[in-house]
């Protein structure tokens, strides 16, 4: 599939891909500016048009009463590593996400997570994109799939959305 182009038009991309590598420094940290943020180890990288990283450390803060991460962690790490992949390709307007199907395949303890995102379809309104998150061993902890839809929030106007000095 090839990815729409990230300004929202049907017009083809130039060569100059420039401005599209600014949009995801700006992505990168509006995510870091986001307030929850602060709460978690976590860096977002968008390593291209439609493909989103994230890297976090899950520690025993985050367990429930029978010593695994409780599923909040699960989703949020998926959820934002499908919304910054489906945001890469849109730079004038803020997504919302409208649903996410999420399945549990094996408990975490602690380590190093990595949760990897990526565009599926939609090209204009709404997007599709999938996620999953693997820890340490490289096995598969949790995946799933978020609907997100355009919203009325220019991203020009978000304070955090702006290329890192």
């Amino acid at each position: 599939m090839t990815p729409p182009d990230p300004s929202g038009s049907d017009t083809a991309r130039s060569a100059d891909e420039s401005g599209e590598a600014v949009h995801f420094r700006a992505l990168e940290n509006l995510y870091a500016s986001a307030p929850v943020n602060a709460l978690f180890e976590s860096q977002l990288e968008i390593v291209a048009a439609g493909h989103a990283r994230i890297t976090f450390t899950a520690a025993e803060r985050f367990f429930h009463a029978a010593g695994a991460t409780h599923g909040t962690l699960y989703f949020k790490m998926l959820d934002d590593a499908a919304f910054y992949a489906a945001n890469s390709l849109v730079s004038d307007r803020f997504l919302l996400t409208t649903g996410f199907n999420l399945h549990f395949t094996k408990p975490l303890r602690s380590g190093k997570v990595i949760a990897e995102g990526k565009w599926i379809s939609g090209k204009r309104r709404v997007f599709i994109a999938e996620a999953h998150l693997t820890d340490e061993e490289g096995d598969e902890i949790g995946r799933g799939t978020g609907t997100f839809m355009r919203s009325h929030i220019a991203l020009s106007g978000l304070d955090g959305y702006r290329p890192a000095a």
